[in-house]
């Protein structure tokens, strides 16, 4: 079996031992980004991991891509931003995992009209659950409110 990142940490969530758990959903698990290159970055991790979201049969796949927007819907309400940005990859990572991005009418005039990956991931506050805690429970209540 392929052991990715994805998967050591859907394992870490799996045995309650990941801070950046927001929540368990239908299809996997919301996760506070680490970095937090963008306040309130977060992700959607499948349980079980799958290679990408085509790997999905029918139902299992619009659940995480519902989920998905859910998550989205929650740090929209969670962080007062202007559109949320979306992403799946995996080249990097071949596991499936969608990124949510908040979007914030504030953001320095050069990174307005980039992709999340422009901005400098390196100088990105680790998540930090005394700095981003407070955030992460407001998106789990913004994704309760939701239901």
């Amino acid at each position: 079996m392929m052991s990715t990142a994805i998967h050591r940490r859907v394992a870490a969530l799996a045995r309650g031992e990941d801070p950046t758990c927001v929540a368990r959903l239908p299809s996997g698990w919301a996760v506070m980004g680490d970095p937090q290159v963008i306040e309130g970055y977060c992700l959607l991790l499948p349980d079980p991991v799958v290679p990408h979201l085509n790997a999905l049969g029918g139902t299992a796949r619009m659940r995480f891509l519902a989920d998905m927007a859910r998550l989205g819907d929650a740090v929209l309400a969670a962080t007062g931003a202007v559109r949320i940005n979306y992403a799946m990859f995996g080249n990097v990572e071949p596991a499936l995992h969608a990124h949510v991005f908040p979007r914030r009418a504030d953001e320095p005039a050069g990174l307005v009209t980039a992709h999340p990956w422009a901005w400098d991931w390196q100088a990105a506050p680790a998540f930090d659950a005394a700095r981003h805690g407070a955030l992460l429970e407001r998106i789990r209540v913004a994704l309760r409110e939701g239901d």
